[in-house]
């Protein structure tokens, strides 16, 4: 473990839900969500008020309202939300040039070596807060650690407004309390699995071997393995590249004939072929998702040797997808993504996945 790297992730609070009270003043210290408010609606992001009453993000809204009889929809304003993470990324350029987004509200920041000569991790992301209250009037938290793993966690501890520091001799201790679902990268399902096997917190995941993690959970297992001690090598990387780019569609009614699934399908292959022109975008792999109306999930993918572009190849290859998925019950949600990005400056690998 690299006890001299001082790592900090930032995470907007509720980000567009924020954004939303902070631009209306009538909606602010009330419970409201952001997304659509009809039966067929999912929550995009809930304010603090709504999250009292159990209201998240990519909840049902009809599901939503129940819980809060009073909730208050707002509609998504994305442009508004990307026009204030790049002021919030600006701000973060203003302590260091080793910044790496995960998403538009969120951000590991390298401030080892800070453009201020600031001596603390602790006063940088104070500092950081400060003038991301002032450019944007939003408040952010912070997680400070040793590497990326431990800061993400540690940005969760005191939302919102919040501000956690995992020192280099607490590491130990911290993971070992740690309750499994709080692993950053562990899900739902390998909390389970990992609960059927009696672990249950960072200290039972420390007595597996390399050999049994590897074995049970694949290549993840070695990075269970890892941070179950602390250790995250992990480099904040300020040129991360796009893995994939790709757009989804809840219908208006449930869908449970194959030639309307088709029909829509056309409309979210348009929408793909125009973001991966507009990003630049260039993969072998075409994915298709598929959610049903009881919310279970399954996904489908091909890789072929050259570029997927266009329309009417992008169709092609759905469409061989979307023979491979039972229609056991109808479908409220139909996603196409394009992945395994096409490197131009290497030799091009004639291989196939399946």
């Amino acid at each position: 473990m690299d006890e001299t790297r001082k790592i900090i992730h930032i995470d907007m609070d509720a980000f567009f839900a924020s954004v939303e009270q902070y631009d209306n003043a009538e909606l602010r210290n009330k419970p409201i969500a952001v997304g659509g408010s009809g039966d067929r609606g999912v929550v995009a992001a809930a304010s603090y008020e709504a999250r009292k009453f159990g209201v998240h993000s990519a909840m049902p809204s009809k599901t939503a309202k129940k819980r809060c009889p009073h909730l208050i929809f707002v509609k998504a304003r994305f442009d508004r939300y990307k026009e204030i993470s790049k002021q919030i990324m600006n701000v973060f350029l203003e302590f260091t040039d080793l910044v790496e987004p995960l998403s538009i509200d969120e951000a590991f920041l390298d401030v080892t070596h800070n453009k201020k000569n600031l001596p603390s991790a602790s006063l940088i992301a104070k500092e950081i807060k400060i003038r991301i209250k002032e450019v944007t009037g939003l408040t952010a938290s912070a997680g400070i650690s040793v590497n990326k793993f431990l800061a993400k966690i540690a940005s969760d501890y005191q939302k919102p407004d919040g501000l956690f520091v995992i020192p280099p001799k607490d590491v130990e201790t911290f993971i070992e309390v740690l309750p499994i679902d709080k692993f950053f990268g562990v899900g739902k399902v390998t909390a389970d699995k990992m609960h059927y096997l009696g672990i249950f917190h960072g200290k039972d995941l420390k007595k597996r071997s390399l050999a049994d993690l590897t074995r049970v959970f694949g290549k993840a297992g070695a990075y269970y393995y890892q941070v179950s001690r602390g250790i995250d090598n992990r480099a904040v990387d300020p040129n991360r590249i796009r893995k994939s780019v790709g757009t989804e569609h809840t219908f208006y009614t449930n869908l449970s004939d194959r030639e309307s699934v088709r029909k829509d399908m056309k409309l979210t292959a348009e929408d793909l072929v125009k973001r991966l022109e507009k990003s630049g975008f260039k993969g072998r792999t075409l994915s298709l998702k598929v959610k049903y109306s009881s919310f279970e999930q399954v996904t489908r993918s091909k890789t072929i040797l050259q570029e997927i572009s266009g329309l009417d190849s992008i169709m092609k290859i759905a469409e061989e997808l979307l023979l491979q998925v039972e229609l056991k019950e109808s479908i409220r949600l139909l996603g196409l993504t394009v992945s395994n990005k096409v490197d131009f400056s290497e030799p091009q690998q004639l291989t196939l996945d399946f």
